[in-house]
């Protein structure tokens, strides 16, 4: 068995959630591409020791590895191409060229012939005029890969306080990898985590602070009661080579981010704070948490090419407003050390794409282990 690290390549990075489960399983991001500045400056500050590259995936071209990894070959390329085009939600089109991008991944992964590769998507991929997509890309490799799925994972299965679905497929090469099969993937017993369980014991929200720098900061309030393993979990210090060391020393205070209010008019407020839990405010239709339930999926919302629309926000289960960008990093089980951006918005964009670092986790451990190396992290026994 070697201890040495497994590497990978993360293809439509955004700020990493996918890069942070597999960096807790005990893999090493060589390499993270997103195409968009904005949602990847969380990527730099989170994880300084990969290198993050501003590119368009599609244009990437085989010498241009060269360049970026030298002769090194990665062990795996995760990734999750946008998926805009396939959503069930708002307007797809088979004529989005971002559907082209699933293409470039697995011509990636026939390039650089790494000894597995994860993809992630929506569920709107699987349906009547989409699935083809898919087909035709899984054949340009399916000579070399054994691949497994396309299979339809839900958050909450792997520990997270969110019922999120999404659409994987898993590839390895059988001359290199032990064999497994979906049962191996998806063999997880893990309790079910709640929306009380991810944010009861965060900060109040703050108000706005205006600069560039500024991430809204709070200190954690006195627990009247022992934390969840959910929080706790999610509260320790980052392994070393991970965080912002700015991050980093406002945690070991006892400080977290992400804290920023949003601003309602009282009648808003109070038409929130009277929404029943586990329904939708009439009119703005964003849907009320229960304590004891979990997040609905987070969306993401658009970026400023398509109009910058802002995606409906779940509503705190007490409290008359929506919730805050660190209670959405919750829902979604990253720990708080991770930061996003000074604009909630951003911020939220950021965890409404993200691969839920639970599930990126539990996926990566479970092939890490058929790579022969047994990954040493606890973080599967609190959140994953």
């Amino acid at each position: 068995m070697t201890s040495k690290a497994a590497t990978l390549i993360d293809l439509f990075s955004g700020c990493g959630g996918f890069s942070l489960g597999a960096e807790l399983a005990g893999f090493q991001s060589l390499v993270a591409v997103d195409i968009e500045p904005t949602l990847q400056s969380g990527f730099t500050k989170n994880f300084p020791h990969t290198k993050a590259i501003q590119a368009d995936v599609g244009q990437i071209r085989k010498a241009d590895w060269s360049q970026l990894i030298g002769a090194q070959r990665p062990d795996g390329i995760i990734g999750g191409p946008p998926c805009q085009g396939f959503s069930r939600i708002g307007k797809r089109s088979k004529e989005d060229p971002r559907n082209s991008l699933i293409h470039h991944f697995y011509r990636h992964v026939d390039e650089l012939s790494p000894k597995f590769f994860i993809m992630e998507n929506v569920e709107g991929l699987l349906d009547d005029g989409n699935h083809q997509i898919l087909s035709d890309a899984i054949d340009s490799i399916s000579d070399r890969y054994h691949v497994i799925g396309p299979l339809v994972v839900n958050a909450a299965h792997f520990g997270a306080a969110t019922n999120r679905k999404r659409v994987i497929v898993v590839g390895y090469d059988p001359q290199e990898c032990d064999p497994f099969d979906s049962e191996h993937l998806l063999d997880f017993n893990v309790p079910m985590a709640t929306v009380k369980d991810a944010i009861s014991d965060l900060p109040t929200p703050i108000g706005q602070i205006n600069g560039i720098h500024e991430f809204g900061w709070a200190s954690y309030p006195a627990c009247p009661s022992p934390l969840s393993s959910y929080a706790a979990a999610l509260r320790e210090l980052p392994s070393p080579g991970l965080g912002w060391q700015h991050a980093i020393d406002h945690l070991k205070a006892g400080r977290v981010s992400g804290l920023f209010e949003t601003m309602h008019s009282s009648k808003v407020a109070k038409r929130y704070l009277t929404t029943p839990g586990g329904r939708a405010d009439k009119i703005s239709k964003s849907y009320k948490l229960e304590w004891g339930g979990l997040c609905p999926t987070l969306r993401a919302g658009t970026g400023a090419e398509k109009g910058a629309f802002q995606a409906v926000r779940p509503l705190h289960p007490e409290q008359g407003r929506v919730i805050t960008v660190r209670e959405a990093a919750r829902m979604q089980a990253f720990p708080d050390w991770f930061v996003f951006h000074p604009t909630k918005w951003h911020s939220f964009r950021m965890i409404g794409n993200s691969v839920s670092p639970s599930v990126s986790f539990g996926l990566l451990s479970k092939i890490r282990q058929k790579l022969g190396v047994v990954s040493q992290s606890n973080y599967n026994k609190k959140v994953a």
